[in-house]
């Protein structure tokens, strides 16, 4: 079931993506991640009212694990969208993708810290070079390329995935301690309001277009819902699964870009993409080698 979560969230945030593409011509980016925010909170703040939750529901016992998934959530984000103003669009998609490869590099390096180094790379190993197999396939689709003069930028977006590594991983801790998706989210969601809105108070407010409003609503209502199958699907613990599954969204956006924006993609591009889909059917498969059996019901007599 970890696998359609992260499948359906990779899904919704490809459409986003469109989305921000068309509302980035009315709006700029500290405005679009502000208005994520403020939406993602109100479409929370319903959701209890309609099941009949106070706000209370959003008191949690881990305010500063909150605090440190919001800030590095929100870090990677506005990092993420300094490259992707600074540097090729598909160097600066890359560079955040590698936020998988970062994940299973933390990952297997703790567990050689912490137990026999023959026990991690024989248990994740394969799925490691899944994950690895992946990466190649968004490089092959996306074909980063860099300027001399674009170091700082690349740097950034280096960050951007190294920073976004860690807040999946935080996203993983805080399931395993209990915390609700929804809470998780909401916290977020304040996060990106209260840095969007800090930004777009130094570079000012863009003046109100129906248009672009009217793309605003379907950024805010993909992200959240985006936000909350990912974040279930990383609450599962099958997190090299789903680490792998997030390069899906990558090829929902190319076929986006295809459909809606006529953009071309020769054969190697859709030989990156085979390699993405292959490698996330090899790590599902892995991964469902991996549970142990279940036991058959016993009937009753």
């Amino acid at each position: 079931m970890q696998a359609l979560w992260m499948l359906l969230a990779a899904t919704l945030f490809a459409t986003m993506g469109v989305c921000v593409k068309l509302a980035s011509d009315f709006y700029s980016n500290f405005e679009i991640v502000m208005y994520r925010g403020i939406l993602g909170m109100l479409g929370l703040m319903w959701w209890c009212r309609m099941r009949g939750l106070g706000m209370d529901f959003f008191k949690t016992r881990f305010p500063m694990m909150h605090v440190w998934r919001s800030t590095v959530g929100v870090i990677a984000l506005i990092c993420w969208f300094y490259a992707i103003a600074h540097i090729p669009l598909a160097t600066a998609m890359t560079m955040n993708y590698m936020s998988s490869v970062w994940i299973a590099t933390f990952l297997v390096g703790g567990a050689l810290i912490t137990q026999r180094p023959d026990e991690p790379l024989k248990r994740q190993g394969p799925l490691v070079a899944t994950i690895l197999l992946g990466f190649a396939g968004v490089a092959l689709l996306l074909k980063p390329t860099l300027n001399d003069d674009q170091g700082f930028a690349a740097l950034v977006g280096l960050i951007s995935g190294v920073v976004a590594a860690l807040a999946y991983l935080q996203v993983s801790a805080l399931a395993k301690i209990g915390e609700p998706e929804t809470r998780v989210v909401f916290y977020f969601s304040m996060g990106a309001a209260l840095a969007g809105g800090a930004g777009t108070a130094v570079t000012g407010v863009s003046a109100f277009n129906w248009l672009g409003t009217m793309w605003l609503l379907p950024v805010g209502i993909l992200a959240l819902l985006g936000q909350i199958c990912m974040t279930r699907a990383y609450a599962s613990g099958a997190t090299l699964l789903v680490a792998n599954l997030q390069y899906t969204g990558i090829v929902v956006a190319s076929l986006y870009s295809v459909w809606l924006f006529d953009d071309y993609l020769p054969p190697s591009s859709w030989g990156g993409m085979a390699l993405i889909v292959v490698s996330g059917i090899a790590a599902a498969a892995l991964r469902a080698r991996s549970l142990p059996p279940t036991p058959p019901k016993v009937q009753e007599s």
